[in-house]
């Protein structure tokens, strides 16, 4: 599917209405990760660059149609303006800023407040969303989408806004798809993808699809206690979903047969609470004491993950391999990040608390191929899944 590039507007002096990601983890006022910023910068510059008048529509976390202090972009504008070193206006308002967004000279960004404080960004009702999207769309000249954490949702900033305005992706969206093509038109091989995170709910969809696709596939991570339960191995009081059992021990039957390598760990970090005061101890992956609940990869395993990483020609990881906030508990992780930045062809880290872990343990966002800003959206993008958001750009 080819979506719109910016090549494809004429941008002069236009007026843009630009949907960016700036979804970053806030903690007490403090911005903690401000990759998805650093990322939209690219293609805001090039429309200064333009003399683009910018309007910028944004969501952070899900305040579900509510206004909640904590979840204003204010502290975002103001990081926004330091980071290109001019100044940015902020309004706490979303709709009636028609006059505002007018008033706006060549070279001047002004910054809305969180979209989804109004339910009709997210609502079900179709005719609620192009409500919200038809007064956006008399703000500017031009729709220019790079919010790409946000295109596998069917919001009104993101679907029908685009498609009542002359559109096109920015170079955010248009350098994700470019990646995520090379993950799944013709990659080369050995291809290896790494899989973590708390929940193999999330990922099963994406392991259904991978597995024809790839020669090895790794999994760390909460998700690991239900394969290794699929397993009848004894995982103590590690988090699990049971009713996913049957399905993942399918998954483990198809890996089989295709001749994909499915590597699970054969030691874990365990420890009696899910603390950071917690006292790790290495267990095998087959006899977790019903007292312990697994917190991270062992080092053995760890090992063995970097091992077959570094072999590929082509990786793709989402999602850590233990509880990386807990220094006791972010070995397994900061290996597995090792390894991708030593990969002979294009890794790739897909989105999410990967991203953040990355650059958590010390690592620069320049030592891996690619740092995905989506973690949700790569995902349905790698599922095969047609996203709401590519759908209306292209």
């Amino acid at each position: 599917m080819g979506i719109k590039t910016l090549s494809d507007l004429t941008l002069q002096n236009k007026r843009v209405l630009l949907r960016c990601d700036l979804n970053v983890p806030i903690k007490d006022g403090v911005i903690t990760d401000e990759g998805r910023i650093v990322a939209s910068l690219g293609t805001i510059r090039k429309l200064l660059d333009a003399k683009c008048s910018i309007i910028v529509v944004a969501h952070l976390g899900r305040p579900k149609g509510e206004a909640s202090k904590n979840l204003s972009l204010a502290p975002i504008a103001k990081r926004l303006g330091e980071l290109l070193n001019t100044e940015v206006e902020f309004s706490g308002e979303i709709t009636g800023q028609i006059n505002r967004a007018h008033s706006l000279k060549a070279g001047q960004i002004l910054v809305l407040e969180n979209i989804r404080f109004i339910s009709a960004e997210t609502s079900k009702d179709e005719q609620e969303r192009n409500l919200l999207a038809k007064e956006l769309s008399t703000y500017a000249d031009v729709y220019v989408g790079d919010g790409f954490g946000a295109v596998h949702r069917k919001h009104a900033s993101v679907y029908e806004l685009a498609k009542l305005m002359p559109h096109a992706a920015g170079d955010l969206i248009s350098s994700e798809v470019a990646v995520l093509e090379k993950l799944t038109v013709n990659p080369e091989r050995p291809y290896g993808v790494v899989l973590g995170g708390a929940k193999v709910s999330d990922k099963i969809g994406v392991i259904s699809n991978l597995l024809n696709k790839v020669n090895v596939i790794a999994i760390g991570g909460g998700m690991v206690f239900t394969f290794l339960a699929a397993q009848n191995k004894q995982i103590g009081k590690s988090l699990v979903e049971i009713d996913l059992i049957p399905t993942v021990k399918e998954l483990i039957n198809r890996a089989e047969q295709l001749g994909v390598k499915l590597i699970l760990p054969t030691d874990i970090v365990v420890a009696k609470e899910f603390s950071e005061s917690s006292q790790p101890t290495i267990v095998s992956a087959d006899e977790i004491p019903d007292d312990q609940m697994g917190l991270d990869i062992g080092p053995e395993s760890a090992k063995q993950f970097a091992q077959e990483i570094v072999k590929c020609k082509t990786v793709f990881w989402n999602g850590p391999m233990g509880v990386f906030e807990f220094p006791n508990f972010a070995h397994g992780t900061k290996i597995v990040a090792q390894s991708l930045t030593q990969v002979q062809g294009i890794s790739v880290v897909g989105g999410g608390d990967s991203a953040a872990a990355v650059r958590k343990l010390g690592f620069d966002d320049s030592q891996f191929g690619y740092i995905s800003t989506g973690g949700g959206a790569s995902l349905e993008y790698l599922e095969g899944k047609e996203l709401p958001g590519l759908v209306a750009l292209s």
